[in-house]
């Protein structure tokens, strides 16, 4: 019997296609050997074509979700995806102080691939009001670190403007992830730590098999911190793994496939 097993959870939404959302959550971290939890906040209809339609749970169900896995199970770090709605970051907000979480990893989802709406813009501002001061890191790519730090990002110095920008209205750490950065040949993500910046870089690779990547960087980096790691070995591996996720990728539906979460099994 195994006495012990790091735990995580997942808040977000559920992906019916199977490779984004809570499922790419609990594929990585399985994955890496952590046990996984889930609060789903929404229910989506989508594929690797097309992003069809949404449902959000109420709120007081995301709050019975929550306490339900962590007055029983406990959890060593939690992420949240997908929140959708304004009342669903209010209860994310309440219930993160309630239970003392610490270990926060906040991917800041605001539209899916295909541009579809995914926080509604009053649930944007209580994100960065509120939310933001509870995380312990944060994950956004481009466009959600240009929505969050009024800061445009073109180069790696943009970056590092709206890296403390967005450190300034609370998280401990802020990943910025520069895969939009079309001026930057490999793909360079940037950690900043209110000191230091810590450059993470991996060679860009030519597929159309990238739906998930977002949920599955930050999956893994929580996976990472449930397991003890320290930040900027957390977000080191994760990047590894990711990478290696998208190599591995197979061709599935018609459009954006997914990443292969079990490459290391393979």
């Amino acid at each position: 019997m195994i006495e012990f097993v790091p735990r995580a959870l997942t808040i977000a939404g559920s992906d019916s296609g199977g490779g984004a959302g809570i499922q790419a959550d609990l594929k990585t971290f399985t994955a890496l050997g952590v046990y996984g939890a889930s609060v789903i906040t929404s229910v989506t209809a989508q594929n690797t074509e097309a992003f069809l339609g949404a449902h959000d749970l109420p709120s007081k169900f995301v709050e019975l979700q929550i306490d339900a896995v962590i007055n029983d199970i406990g959890i060593q770090a939690v992420k949240t995806g997908m929140l959708s709605s304004r009342a669903i970051v209010l209860s994310i907000v309440k219930k993160i102080k309630e239970h003392g979480i610490s270990k926060l990893v906040v991917d800041p989802v605001m539209k899916s691939k295909s541009g579809d709406i995914l926080l509604e813009e009053e649930a944007t501002k209580v994100l960065i009001d509120e939310l933001l001061e509870l995380t312990y890191l944060l994950t956004p790519n481009v466009p959600e670190a240009e929505i969050i730090s009024g800061v445009k990002i073109k180069s790696i110095d943009d970056m590092k403007k709206a890296a403390v920008k967005i450190k300034s209205l609370g998280p401990d750490f802020v990943l910025v992830k520069g895969g939009h950065v079309k001026s930057v040949d490999d793909a360079t993500d940037l950690l900043y730590d209110g000191g230091d910046f810590h450059e993470l870089k991996a060679s860009r690779i030519d597929t159309n098999n990238t739906h998930g990547t977002g949920c599955t960087y930050s999956a893994a980096i929580c996976a990472y911190l449930a397991k003890g790691l320290e930040p900027i070995e957390a977000v080191r591996k994760a990047k590894s793994y990711l990478t290696s996720a998208i190599k591995s990728s197979f061709n599935l539906g018609r459009g954006q496939g997914p990443l292969n979460h079990y490459w290391k099994l393979n």
